[in-house]
C-alpha cells in the first residue's frame, strides 16, 4: 500500500475506512474504474467485500459540476424508498486521505447494458429488460421529495422554463456553426411549454448505461451515476430515457432506428409510455412531439458544448470533430417535432 494512486493517500485512506465503516477489514486491492467517468470512482477490494469510492476531480473546476455531496445525498436519500441504489457508507468533505471530497458506497455486482439494442439477448430477455426499466424509472417519480429528505435537492416548478433558458445560454456561448434550427427551437420552445407542472426526483441522464441489472435476471439491482439529478419535470426524465426511440444512430450512440420492434422484441414508443402512464397512474402525455422536441435541443446544445470545449483544447480531437457532425442533425429533428405541433 505504500504507492498512491492519484489524489489518495492508501495508508491514510485505509485508517479512515477502518474508523468510519463497521467491520471494513483492510485495503487489499484499490484500482481505477475505466476511462470516462466525469468523477474518479475506484473500486476496494477487502478480504470479503468489495466497495466503491467516488470522489471529486483535482484542479479548476466549473462552480456547480461534479457535485460527488450531491450524488451521496440523493441516493441516500432514495434508498429511504428502498429505490435500487448502492448502500452509502459515508461521504467526506475534506480529509488526509483523499485530496478532493468524496463517498464510499457499496460494490452492486451486475450487468450493464452500454448498447440499447442488446444483441446478446433474445427477443423475450429484451421484453423483460425494458418492462423493468420503465418500471424503476416509474417507481422513482412516484417517490415524493419531501417524504425521503430531499424537499429541497432543487428548484421547484417551472424546470422547462430554466433548463430551456439554460441549455440556451449555453448553447449561443459555444456556438461554432450556424444553425437555423437551434435558433428557431431557442425561440420556439419557451413559448410552448405544457401547462401542466409538477416535480419529483429525477434522474438527469436514465439511460441503458446507468442502469446495473442482476447477473442473471432482468432486475435492475442498482441505478448510478446521479450527477445530474435534481428536482424536475419526471416527462423530461421520461423522453430522455426514451431518444433512442426517436433518434437515428449518432457518434457511436445505437438506437432503434430501422429495427423491427417486434422481432426485437422492443415496445413501441407509444407502448412504452403507454405503460409508463399505467404504471404511476396519469393520464395519456398529450403533445409528446414538446418533449422530443426539448430532448433533442439540449441533447443538441451538450453536443455543442463538447465541440466547443475540444476545438478550444485541440482543434484536431477526433471527439470534437465526431461531435460536429450530430449537432445539425438533432436541432433538425427537434425542429421536424416543433412543426408536427405546429410551429
Amino acid at each position: 500500500m505504500a504507492n498512491e494512486l492519484e489524489g489518495i493517500h492508501l495508508e491514510v485512506l485505509n485508517d479512515y475506512l477502518h474508523a468510519h465503516i463497521d467491520g471494513f477489514e483492510g485495503i487489499q486491492h484499490m484500482a481505477a474504474f475505466e476511462a470516462g467517468q466525469s468523477n474518479p470512482t475506484y473500486v476496494i477490494q477487502t478480504s470479503g467485500k468489495k466497495y466503491v469510492l467516488r470522489r471529486k476531480p483535482s484542479g479548476q473546476l466549473l462552480p456547480s459540476a461534479h457535485a460527488v455531496d450531491r450524488e451521496f445525498r440523493v441516493m441516500s436519500g432514495l434508498a429511504k424508498a428502498n429505490f435500487p441504489v448502492p448502500k452509502m457508507y459515508l461521504y467526506a468533505a475534506e480529509s488526509d486521505a483523499v485530496e478532493t471530497p468524496f463517498f464510499v458506497m457499496d460494490f452492486v455486482e451486475g450487468r450493464v447494458f452500454d448498447n440499447v439494442q442488446m444483441p446478446q439477448l433474445t427477443p423475450d430477455e429484451r421484453k423483460q429488460v425494458f418492462e423493468a426499466m420503465v418500471q424503476t424509472m416509474a417507481k422513482l417519480h412516484a417517490i415524493v421529495p419531501d417524504d425521503v429528505g430531499l424537499g429541497d435537492f432543487g428548484k421547484q416548478g417551472n424546470y422547462f422554463t430554466r433548463q430551456i433558458g439554460r441549455w440556451s445560454k449555453q448553447y449561443k456561448a459555444s456556438e461554432t456553426d450556424k444553425i437555423p434550427e437551434m435558433d428557431k427551437l431557442i425561440d420556439w420552445l419557451p413559448q410552448n411549454i405544457p401547462a401542466d407542472d409538477e416535480t419529483r426526483v429525477i434522474h438527469g441522464d436514465f439511460g441503458m448505461h446507468n442502469l446495473m441489472f442482476h447477473p442473471t435476471e432482468a432486475r435492475i439491482v442498482a441505478v448510478l451515476d446521479w450527477e445530474l439529478s435534481t428536482l424536475g419535470h419526471p416527462i423530461a426524465d421520461l423522453t430522455y430515457n426514451m431518444l433512442p426511440w426517436y433518434t437515428p444512430s449518432l457518434a457511436k450512440r445505437p438506437s432503434f432506428q430501422g429495427l423491427d420492434f417486434a422481432a426485437h422484441g422492443i415496445p413501441s414508443f407509444d407502448n412504452y409510455m403507454k405503460r409508463y402512464c399505467e404504471l404511476t397512474g396519469r393520464d395519456p402525455i398529450e403533445n409528446p412531439s414538446f418533449y422530443r422536441a426539448y430532448n433533442l435541443f439540449r441533447f443538441a446544445a451538450i453536443a455543442q458544448g463538447i465541440v466547443a470545449r475540444a476545438i478550444q483544447g485541440n482543434a484536431s480531437n477526433p471527439r470534437a470533430m465526431e461531435m460536429r457532425q450530430v449537432v445539425a442533425p438533432l436541432a433538425q429533428l427537434g425542429w421536424m417535432e416543433a412543426q408536427k405541433t405546429g410551429a
